[in-house]
């Protein structure tokens, strides 16, 4: 084989080592990409559930805060349950989590965010919602639980 069969050759080969380094390059970035957004995935999945299964716990605390008696208004163990109650929904609000808002007698029945339980009869026909009996959440604009209403016409 003379020299510059055997440069061409040899150019030949990094040339196809190059490009393999390339692309080798090019899958492996490729792959830290779609890992890292299945990491997203999974912590956003992961988030969800575990605000989900906090959820009854918080309607139970506020239910507990609705029924607050008016002489235990001031008693110093009532006061710190609604401090705790404000901590949860501060904790919420910096985890994206907000409550589905809902002005009883005006907010018009939305089914992409409230779940009608009953329905009441009325003379209008703009169905509002006329009893909220559990709150909704958003996380991240996206539903994590329906709040369930009453709705009557109006």
């Amino acid at each position: 084989m003379t020299k510059n069969k055997k440069q061409e050759d040899l150019e030949q080969r990094v040339g196809e080592l190059t490009l393999d380094l390339q692309r080798t390059r090019a899958d492996f970035e490729n792959y830290r990409k779609r890992v890292d957004v299945e990491k997203a995935m999974a912590k956003a999945t992961g988030r969800v559930s575990a605000i989900s299964q906090l959820l009854p716990l918080i309607d139970t605390i506020d239910r507990a805060i609705s029924h607050l008696p008016d002489d235990l208004k001031h008693n110093n163990w009532a006061n710190g349950v609604v401090a705790m109650s404000r901590n949860i929904d501060k904790i919420l609000d910096e985890l994206g989590v907000e409550k589905i808002k809902i002005v009883v007698g005006e907010t018009e029945f939305d089914p992409e965010f409230h779940e009608a339980v009953s329905m009441e009869e009325g003379s209008g026909k703009t169905e509002v919602i006329s009893e909220e009996l559990q709150s909704g959440y958003l996380m991240s604009g996206q539903v994590l639980r329906h709040a369930m209403v009453r709705v009557s016409h109006k």
